[in-house]
């Protein structure tokens, strides 16, 4: 019985916690720090934060609130967002961030990726890759929270940025992202066929179901959802949720290799 990390996203904007859909229109789901608390209580695998704070309001991580998170956090924690510097990577792992999270930085600094991943283990380094498919129905590969776009030859951009010396992908799916519609199968399938590092899946998990088919059929390594671990019924209210490791273990764990 494989056991799977099952992972909470927590996106920041203005040290507020937020949910998007398909990177937009953020809505407000509570204080991030009582969100891991009770994360906490529902034994969590891991956690990744995410600040989308518009780069126009902050240019610096909030370290004072990440350095928060980190000591309230019993779990391994993910940060990405507005790093910048080695300095700033230095400040973040002091801080008690165990991984910390990459999108632009990968392809305009790619010299402090590979200084990073050499200074503190190519383990400490997640490559978030966001993707959206064009009106011809083609995959292309975005950042700045998907408002520009860097290229539609998917394995060749992958394979650029492991070699970097990243640890793991976080694959984002834009267009299923707060949809709570499942996984996209055929993006997942698409870069864990030429991937020598974990892959997490990540935009529209809606189901235990889903995770399995994402580690099974799709092969990634590990699933992350924000959607569905925030809200609840008909109505999306808010309400923090996770699956409890009796139910992970009988409906996820005992069905992957």
């Amino acid at each position: 019985m494989k056991r799977v990390r099952v992972i909470p996203v927590i996106m920041i904007d203005n040290d507020r916690g937020v949910i998007t859909r398909r990177f937009k229109k953020p809505v407000y789901i509570g204080d991030p720090i009582n969100a891991i608390k009770i994360f906490n209580d529902k034994e969590v695998d891991e956690l990744i934060i995410l600040d989308i704070t518009h780069k126009g309001v902050r240019t610096k991580p909030n370290f004072a609130l990440i350095e928060k998170m980190a000591s309230e956090s019993f779990m391994p924690l993910a940060y990405g967002g507005h790093v910048s510097s080695v300095a700033d990577a230095n400040t973040l792992i002091n801080c008690g961030v165990e991984k910390i999270s990459f999108n632009t930085a990968l392809y305009r600094n790619p010299a402090m990726i590979r200084e990073l991943s050499s200074r503190f283990g190519r383990q400490s380094i997640v490559a978030s890759v966001d993707v959206a498919k064009n009106w011809l129905g083609n995959y292309v590969v975005k950042t700045q929270n998907g408002r520009q776009s860097i290229g539609t030859n998917l394995e060749a951009i992958v394979t650029s940025i492991i070699n970097l010396g990243v640890g793991e992908i976080l694959l984002n799916s834009i267009d299923r992202d707060g949809s709570l519609m499942g996984y996209d199968g055929e993006l997942i399938q698409r870069v864990t066929r030429h991937l020598k590092v974990p892959l997490i899946a990540c935009g529209g998990g809606n189901s235990i179901n889903d995770f399995v088919k994402a580690v099974k059929i799709c092969r990634a390594s590990a699933v992350a959802a924000g959607a569905l671990f925030f809200f609840k019924g008909s109505f999306n209210a808010v309400l923090v949720n996770y699956p409890d490791q009796a139910t992970l273990t009988s409906e996820l764990y005992s069905h992957v290799d």
